[in-house]
């Protein structure tokens, strides 16, 4: 009998809401020349097959930076750029072009495997490339010519929605042509933007050399709002990589959420499967720029029972918690306070007044285990906290058997029985003996 494997079903079914999600919606998939030059672009290519296939419509600009300085040094061509864009004279868009051309071509090549045993058997993926990018020049700007380096003038929006509605997946190059039937050489950041943005897609996703946005401590910092993504990008910026992958990234990504793009990703295309965990997983993997956040504290609606009653049933079972009855939930829901994350309740906890001696009971505590290692439970602890103080309560307490010291650290501090209010004091459970703690609101 072959062992199983309880980690790849786990998988399965917490991708499950996800998948859900995700089919039908619109990624405009951003790749630098680094990630496509990388050794790790096979098991991309096999990541995007397979959201091909999860019916997720897909745009693939790619870009070709480090190609291009690599095909001008060997023609002995000095790259010059001018506030971080390229200038391209005729010698070097030569090159360009041809450098751009192979690639499109390559990369078609390997969205059109099938090999058998491989991720990409079966997978079928229609490739069309066309000219859904109308440029324009940039002109000339403190006295340089950018001569063939171009802008964004327009983006064929009905042409790459006929192509999505056909199941085709859409490649984009960095080569933009213009009315006057010339060619000019675009960012692919400003491509992947515009085009994320007048599509209205769901997501932009960005592969960069690291996971994200790392914080000092060299973590990939979750999620960030639009304002908090500039302050980084500031950092950045002093440190001298304004020309970074992942600053030029961040840019179009911070772009594309105040252009109304809902969340925009950066992932690594370094890591093997770095876009499936950001994606398909409730912590995801690399960053987030967001206009609101996956996750929020709020009140509870009587929509979430259910949801409360899987978090807490596990605990209830063990002992942790007194069991509640769903007819009891019900008739309480107004008390509770949530933390909810992409539909999942992760956290919750109620609140139970005693008006005339302005104390209140934080009861029903409890933080999804894949969940626990984080601040989730300070967080909750706070927000009924000041639910509390808004009703005029002075004193929060607390009874439990097993997070003692975990309260302890969060500044309750023990309380006799004797000190409860009177009512709290006769629902007392002498069995379960339970320890009273209490904290001062301020």
């Amino acid at each position: 009998m072959r062992e199983r494997e309880p980690s790849l079903v786990h998988a399965f079914r917490q991708s499950t809401p996800y998948v859900n999600v995700h089919r039908g919606a619109t990624f405009v998939l951003m790749m630098g020349g680094e990630s496509v030059a990388h050794p790790n672009f096979a098991n991309i290519v096999s990541d995007i097959a397979l959201l091909q296939t999860l019916g997720i419509r897909l745009v693939l600009v790619f870009g070709a930076r480090p190609q291009n300085d690599e095909a001008l040094a060997r023609a002995n061509i000095e790259a010059q750029y001018h506030k971080r864009i390229r200038v391209t004279d005729d010698q070097s868009f030569a090159l360009i072009k041809q450098v751009s051309g192979g690639m499109q071509f390559d990369i078609t090549a390997k969205l059109s495997m099938g090999l058998a045993n491989t991720p990409m058997q079966g997978a079928r993926i229609s490739v069309v490339s066309g000219n859904f990018v109308t440029a324009q020049p940039l002109g000339v700007d403190d006295g340089v010519d950018y001569c063939h380096s171009g802008r964004v003038r327009r983006i064929d929006v009905e042409g790459i929605v006929r192509q999505l509605d056909q199941q085709n997946l859409v490649l984009i190059s960095p080569i933009g042509c213009s009315v006057t039937g010339e060619s000019f050489n675009l960012t692919s950041e400003e491509v992947a933007r515009r085009i994320a943005v007048d599509l209205k897609a769901d997501k932009l996703i960005c592969f960069s050399s690291s996971q994200g946005v790392m914080d000092r401590h060299g973590q990939a910092v979750s999620e960030l709002f639009p304002e908090q993504a500039e302050e980084y990008l500031i950092e950045l910026e002093q440190a001298g990589e304004e020309m970074s992958g992942t600053a030029r990234y961040l840019r179009a990504a911070i772009a594309s959420c105040r252009g109304g793009v809902p969340r925009s990703h950066l992932v690594s295309y370094q890591e093997d499967g770095a876009m499936l965990q950001e994606l398909f997983s409730r912590e995801g993997l690399g960053t987030q720029i967001v206009r609101e956040s996956a996750e929020q504290a709020r009140a509870a609606t009587i929509e979430d029972i259910g949801g409360i009653l899987d978090l807490i049933r596990p605990l209830e079972e063990d002992g942790i918690l007194v069991r509640r009855s769903r007819e009891q939930l019900e008739m309480e829901i107004d008390k509770f306070t949530i933390i909810e994350r992409d539909g999942l309740i992760i956290g919750c906890a109620a609140l139970y007044c005693f008006m005339e001696e302005a104390m209140a009971e934080m009861a029903c505590v409890a933080i999804h285990p894949e969940y626990r290692n984080s601040n989730r439970g300070d967080q909750l602890v706070a927000k009924v906290a000041e639910r509390a103080k808004r009703l005029g309560i002075r004193q929060l307490f607390v009874l439990t058997t097993r997070s003692i010291h975990w309260f302890r650290e969060r500044g309750f501090e023990p309380l006799e029985v004797e000190a409860l209010p009177v009512e709290r004091q006769r629902l007392y459970n002498w069995q379960r003996r339970s320890k009273v703690l209490s904290k001062t609101i301020f």
